[in-house]
This record gives structure tokens, C-alpha cells and sequence, in this order.
């Protein structure tokens, strides 16, 4: 079964590399802005988070070795994985609104928040980033593009492939949204998100349990590829699967004991911000429209 997507690097590859570039333009622009104000709230950590989910996003979809994932299937679940696993975190860690509004063009930043804080916007904000909305978009995308027909309509066209990556990544980033965002009952949220997270590896569990123990290829399309590594196509599956089942196991993990330790120790992080600053319309209006540079953070 021949494969058409992407064979080699080529336009889209350069359309997204560049896009991804002027992404960080953008927002170290806006760093630049912010910290030569407001040292303590634009932390380098905090452009090295963006920075770094960036360049996974990058890996995933205009590497080199994004060009393999026709031939194995153990890249293909990398690729899956940076999307939606690892890159959207450390996005939303970076407290990127603040920045981008300061490094776009006033009056583009300005509409941008006007659109956002009309009552349309914001009602379709509040229904959008419902934490069980973002735990059934991440789980349907996880599960829905993993059914053998729908993964092999990704595989064979070039349409569809790009539509794959791009919900697994709005869906990643819409499912990190309520672990990182902030909440005024802190207790309350940690606990719930601990039990969100819990639950969001049920189906990576299942999905990766029936990828590993099969005793056949589930996806047909990699018996007509040329493995690299020597591998066959059941091993290639069974590797896929296990770098799933770790991999997600491994980051739900370390993002839970976090939650935790903050549950039992609520003065733990006193100095550490991991959370998305709350901002409000009229702030960020206010700050954009007056000064990218001259207002306090504190009023973001």
C-alpha cells in the first residue's frame, strides 16, 4: 500500500518551519519587551519552555525524522506523542499570552483580545476549555486516529495526514489547558486535575495493551515498507506501543506528583510559577493600548 505523504523535505516542511520560527520571533519579541520591566515575572525559563515546545513541535512534523514515519510505525507514535504529550505542556508553562500580545503589532493585539473578550468569544472559550471537553477531544483524537481505516486514510493522503497532526495538537494543548491554567479554589482544582490525569491513561493503557500483546500487524500499510533497524513489522508495533504506554505514563506522572506535592504542601512553590497567569480582558486591553512596555505585569 503506497504512501504519499511527505517522502522528503519539501514546501510544507519549509511553510511550517518558518511559521514556527516567526512564532518565537514573536514571542521573544514580546520577552524582550516584558523583561526589561518586569524581570521577575519574564523568566528565562519561561522563553526556554516556549522555545522548547517549539522545537518538538518542529521534530514532530519537519525533522528529518518526522520524513521516517511512513517506514516505522514507532516514529509515527513519536511524532503523535510530541504533539500532544510533550510540546503542549511546556507551551502552556511558558505563560505565552502575555508575550505574544506584546510582540504583535499593537492594533493586531488589540483586536485579537477585543475578539476574544466579546460575549461570543468568551462563551465559546468557556465551552471549549471545560476540562471534560478537553478530556473527550483528547481521548476521541487518541483513539479516533488509531482505528486501522482512519489511520490508514492519515498514511495514504496528504490532506488528512496534516489534519491528524493538527488535532492532536489543538486537542494536546486543549487538554493541558486545565492542569496549567490557574484557579482561584487551588486545593480543589489540584485534586480534580490529578484525577483528570489518572483517568487520561486509561485509554493510552488500553490502546497500548492491545497494540503490544497482539500477535499481528494492526496496521497492514508498514507490511510494504522498508524498516530501518532491521526491524519487522510486528516489532516496529510492539515498540511503538511500548514508547506510548511509557512515555505517557512517564509525563502524566511527573505532572501528578507535582499536583500532589503542591496539594500537601501548599507553600511548596511559593517563588515558582508553573501556572498560565490569569488575565483579564480589561488589563490586557488596558496595557496594550496604552504601552506594550510601561504597565506592570501584575496587571496581566
Amino acid at each position: 500500500m503506497p504512501h504519499l505523504h511527505h517522502a522528503a523535505w519539501g514546501a510544507p516542511q519549509a511553510v511550517l518551519t518558518l511559521t514556527l520560527v516567526f512564532t518565537a520571533l514573536v514571542y521573544l519579541r514580546g520577552w524582550f519587551l516584558l523583561r526589561s520591566s518586569f524581570t521577575k515575572r519574564s523568566s528565562v525559563w519561561h522563553a526556554v519552555s516556549f522555545l522548547a515546545g517549539l522545537f518538538l513541535i518542529w521534530g514532530a512534523l519537519a525533522s528529518p525524522i518526522a520524513a521516517l514515519d511512513h517506514q516505522l510505525l514507532t516514529v509515527h507514535m513519536l511524532e503523535h506523542l510530541l504533539l500532544m504529550t510533550m510540546a503542549p505542556p511546556l507551551i502552556w508553562l511558558a505563560a505565552p499570552v502575555g508575550p505574544v500580545l506584546h510582540g504583535l503589532p499593537r492594533r493586531f493585539a488589540e483586536t485579537l483580545v477585543s475578539l476574544w473578550h466579546a460575549e461570543a468569544g468568551k462563551s465559546f472559550g468557556r465551552a471549549l476549555l471545560r476540562p471534560r471537553v478537553c478530556w473527550l477531544a483528547a481521548c476521541a483524537a487518541l483513539v479516533g486516529w488509531h482505528i486501522p481505516r482512519f489511520f490508514a486514510l492519515g498514511i495514504q493522503s496528504t490532506p488528512w495526514h496534516l489534519f491528524e497532526h493538527l488535532s492532536f495538537l489543538g486537542t494536546g494543548l486543549m487538554f493541558w489547558w486545565p492542569v496549567v491554567q490557574p484557579s482561584s479554589g487551588r486545593t480543589r482544582q489540584d485534586l480534580s486535575m490529578i484525577l483528570y490525569l489518572f483517568f487520561a491513561t486509561l485509554p493510552c493503557d488500553i490502546l497500548s495493551g492491545l497494540l503490544v500483546f497482539s500477535d499481528r500487524v494492526v496496521y497492514p500499510m508498514y507490511f510494504s515498507s522498508s524498516h530501518l533497524l532491521g526491524f519487522s513489522p510486528l516489532v516496529d508495533q510492539q515498540c511503538a506501543a511500548a514508547l506510548m504506554w511509557t512515555l505517557v505514563t512517564v509525563v502524566y506522572f511527573v505532572a501528578a506528583a507535582i499536583l500532589t506535592i503542591r496539594l500537601l504542601e501548599p507553600q511548596a512553590f511559593p517563588k515558582v510559577e508553573l501556572v498560565q497567569p490569569d488575565l483579564s480582558g480589561a488589563d490586557i486591553a488596558h496595557s496594550v493600548s496604552q504601552s506594550l512596555v510601561s504597565h506592570s505585569l501584575e496587571a496581566l
